[in-house]
């Protein structure tokens, strides 16, 4: 399974919620990240009201959470229904979580949290958990032969399914938020603009997640529109509009600040068309546009982030998630990263679940893994 870490929840016994999941974007968690921000190291990524860890507090301090017995990112409550065995992640999921992704252990200062026994049993992604419960496999036809392997982040597998194995190319994934990633050498770690490095191989894949992204145009344009609309468009041409498509306040990436406003107005209007004798109507193509050109300026600044930070020079993009189909916006995106974008041949996460099930996928050297949390990633 993959999915996004930021989505958490506590659980019984027999893996019922106590509560709604807490979701990646949710910053309820202020209070709980400035008690963090007094005991785990200084800048670390953890200290913040999104990540993994700020909503483990923020859960174990509401009422009836005396009744948990584990603490789950959204993968590993949906790989523990599958496997039966609850209370264990991988070290992608848990990087957010406060996990110590060089030494593969729980740090000490973390364990003196109250509650810290509800945190999973850390594996390498791809680990072997166990086989399927024979009750699940009955009931869906699976083989009851089939083996349950611990997960990975959402932006990960899509990584691992752009099939990239070298640094200085870039993966972008166009999903409901804007993920990039690259392959570095140097593990690059800067939380004040929401930049991490997840292990990988021994290798480091870092990058950022912008809480913008193609789910903001899903709350104005359906796709018939947004194709209908992107025909309407020259990708040559810049939009006057000065945009910062976020569906509410608050950013991670590559500018990491939790008031941050969206910016979608003037709402372009087109000219000389009467709407009801009182006003002009909205130009959506327009509209568009500026949506589209907002967001590939938020890609092109996450990149020069990156560079900044000491990753290695970009010489491509590769592209996944639905927003990859847009070959408007791809040409758009092209002009301004100033190197050649294409998209994948693989675009969804779940095909690199499947190539990390399989052992299909890219670490530099084989490392061996180990039930304590392993050291990386399956070998080709």
């Amino acid at each position: 399974m993959d999915g996004t870490s930021g989505t958490v929840l506590l659980c019984d016994e027999n893996l019922a919620p106590l509560s709604p999941a807490l979701l990646y974007n949710d910053g309820r968690a202020q209070p709980q990240a400035a008690q963090l921000k007094a005991i785990a190291p200084e800048g670390h990524i953890v200290c913040s009201a999104t990540s993994g860890l700020a909503k483990f507090l923020w859960l174990t301090q509401q009422s009836g959470s005396e009744h948990a017995a584990c603490f789950l990112h959204q993968a590993d409550w949906l790989t523990a229904l599958l496997s039966g065995k609850a209370g264990v992640s991988d070290y992608h999921n848990a990087l957010k979580t406060g996990y110590d992704v060089a030494n593969l252990c729980w740090p000490d200062w973390l364990m003196i949290l109250p509650y810290s026994h509800l945190l999973p049993e850390v594996l390498a992604p791809g680990e072997i958990i166990g086989c399927i419960q024979p009750d699940i496999a009955a009931h869906f036809g699976i083989n009851p032969q089939c083996v349950i392997h611990a997960g990975t982040t959402d932006s990960t597998a899509a990584f691992i399914a752009a099939g990239v194995d070298e640094p200085g190319i870039g993966v972008t994934s166009l999903g409901s938020t804007l993920a990039l990633k690259q392959l570095s050498e140097k593990r690059i770690d800067a939380p004040e603009y929401g930049v991490y490095s997840h292990r990988y191989g021994d290798l480091w894949l870092a990058g950022g997640a912008s809480n913008a992204g193609a789910g903001v145009l899903r709350n104005f344009f359906d796709d018939a529109q947004l194709a209908a609309l992107s025909a309407q468009i020259d990708p040559l041409r810049d939009s006057p509009l000065d945009y910062y498509p976020l569906s509410k306040p608050g950013e991670r990436f590559p500018i990491n600040d939790a008031k941050l406003a969206p910016r979608l107005e003037p709402r372009p209007l087109r000219p000389s068309i009467p709407q009801d004798g009182s006003g002009q109507a909205a130009n959506d193509a327009e509209f568009l546009h500026g949506l589209l050109q907002g967001l590939a300026r938020i890609e092109a600044a996450g990149y020069a982030r990156l560079a900044e930070l000491g990753a290695p020079p970009l010489k491509r993009v590769v592209t996944n998630g639905g927003g990859a189909k847009n070959i408007v916006w791809e040409k758009m995106r092209k002009r301004m990263l100033g190197m050649p974008v294409s998209a994948a041949a693989h675009c969804e996460a779940a095909y690199g679940s499947a190539l990390l099930c399989a052992g299909d996928c890219f670490p530099p050297r084989n490392m061996a893994s180990n039930r304590s949390g392993g050291t990386g990633l399956p070998n080709k």
